[in-house]
């Protein structure tokens, strides 16, 4: 086969994403390999009004109703009779799946895969998930009736954007992604972050470890131009993020040091009829994430959100960290993305980049920061996508999220806002005008993960050999 890079061998939705309101992810059970194979081949052959189509990665001139792409589980694969020496050359992570790398993940105690929601506390059933985005419900009922047909639906998550591309918690998001190499994407064009080479995200390219090609699973037409995505329904206690945020205020406001945080009569600047105790909160809120909750970067307007222009690249994206940065070095961002700044680990920056694809999820007119709706469920339905699952996603969330061991002045603590927090353990500095720090204590988990699946991504002429295996 061909091994020379074509984009429209790719499913859409990795290279560059989708610009929808809604995303449907049709959580899928193989109860009948005939029937799943002739659904695959007529999808990848894109011809039959009955099937839905395999969206490509190319440039649209008019904008399909709707996007369907799909991932596999290794027991997916196996399930649509894939040869058990083909199998056999996917790596270790993907083979054990998600719930048994689930404490390298952080995922114990509330977060453990026996909490996991249905259908994910079944994994051995869980083979394809199948992601529709669109701008109308009824359009994704359609695809959807059309998936039953051939696949037994265990479960569907539904998902939608929030207004001004914000979680839950308030901040911008999809904001950093990485940038490939002949790969033209509009959303990129001011971004200056170094281009990332095609092996960061698709198997068989190289990758900014040197000499290294992560291993492409054989044949090398099942295994070559795919990836794979760490997919994660993320909660968000939100009411608890914002509570916390109270508690620290309180506390900053009887701090000796507080005006090294903020200067009397600054309140203004970082956001309009703030009074000290709000401005306070605004800012734990943002060194915990390394953003203001508008998407301003905290290294890049360390004492101001309000900026002429929140959306300028140099607020948003145009920025590195140092030695001297005053964006925490335990903040979300750089513990995630480091850029440029030093880490200890003898890695070379840049090399976990991870393309991240993201919608919200939960009732949408309830609002999640009231206590009396804390029997409500939000949060983020995640797709984390790389072409080595143990290099790039579990690398970022054991060693940096999770541990802190690109930076001794952070070793020992977790991620504030996706880490695996204890009130009784966990702490967070925040960072000073004048060089010193203020600790924080006391917060809980304030995301916990909800269910997930570690799934293979094929590319067209994958899925057309899939659609041909027998058994």
């Amino acid at each position: 086969m061909n091994t020379e890079f074509d984009s429209n061998d790719l499913q859409g939705n990795i290279l560059r994403g989708y610009r929808r309101d809604l995303v449907r992810y049709l959580i899928l059970e193989v109860d009948n390999p005939a029937a799943a194979r002739r659904f695959l081949a007529a999808a990848v052959a894109g011809n039959n009004d009955a099937v839905p189509a395999i969206t490509r990665e190319k440039s649209w001139t008019r904008k399909p109703g709707f996007c369907f792409n799909i991932g596999l589980t290794y027991e997916g694969l196996r399930a649509l009779g894939t040869p058990s020496d083909c199998l056999a050359t996917f790596p270790t992570e993907f083979v054990q799946g998600m719930t048994h790398r689930a404490i390298k993940l952080g995922d114990f105690g509330t977060s453990a895969p026996a909490n996991w929601a249905p259908p994910f506390n079944h994994p051995e059933r869980v083979h394809v998930v199948a992601s529709v985005y669109a701008n109308d419900t009824p359009q994704l009922d359609q695809v959807q009736d059309q998936v039953a047909r051939a696949f037994n639906v265990l479960g569907v998550r539904n998902g939608y954007n929030l207004e001004d591309d914000k979680v839950y918690f308030g901040y911008v998001d999809n904001i950093s992604q990485p940038r490939f190499n002949r790969i033209d994407d509009p959303d990129q064009a001011k971004v200056d972050e170094p281009i990332d080479p095609l092996g960061t995200i698709l198997l068989g390219y190289p990758t900014r470890f040197e000499d290294v090609l992560f291993r492409v699973p054989s044949p090398a037409e099942l295994g070559h131009n795919g990836t794979f995505n760490a997919f994660r329904i993320l909660a968000q206690d939100v009411a608890g993020f914002e509570r916390y945020l109270d508690t620290a205020a309180d506390a900053l406001l009887r701090h000796p040091d507080v005006d090294q945080l903020l200067a009397p009569g600054e309140e203004d600047r970082i956001g309009a009829g703030l009074d000290r105790h709000g401005a306070l909160r605004e800012i734990v809120a943002a060194q915990m994430c390394g953003r203001w909750r508008n998407g301003v970067s905290y290294e890049a307007s360390p004492d101001a959100a309000v900026v002429p222009d929140p959306r300028a690249p140099k607020f948003r994206t145009n920025f590195d960290y140092d030695r001297t940065s005053r964006c925490p070095a335990g903040s979300h961002m750089r513990r995630v993305n480091p850029r440029g700044g030093p880490i200890v680990q003898r890695i070379a920056n840049y090399t976990r980049r991870l393309v991240r694809r993201g919608m919200s999820y939960g009732p949408r007119d309830v609002d999640p920061r009231k206590p009396e709706n804390d029997d409500q469920e939000w949060g983020l339905l995640g797709n984390f996508i790389g072409a080595n699952l143990g290099a790039q996603f579990e690398a970022v969330m054991c060693d940096w999220l999770n541990l802190g061991l690109q930076d001794p002045n952070i070793t020992g603590s977790n991620d504030p806002l996706f880490g695996a927090n204890s009130p009784e353990s966990s702490w967070f500095d925040l960072t000073l005008r004048n060089g010193g720090t203020i600790r924080l204590r006391g917060f809980p988990r304030f995301v916990t993960t909800r269910g997930g699946a570690y799934l293979f991504l094929p590319s067209l002429p994958a899925i057309r050999y899939l659609s041909e295996l027998n058994g």
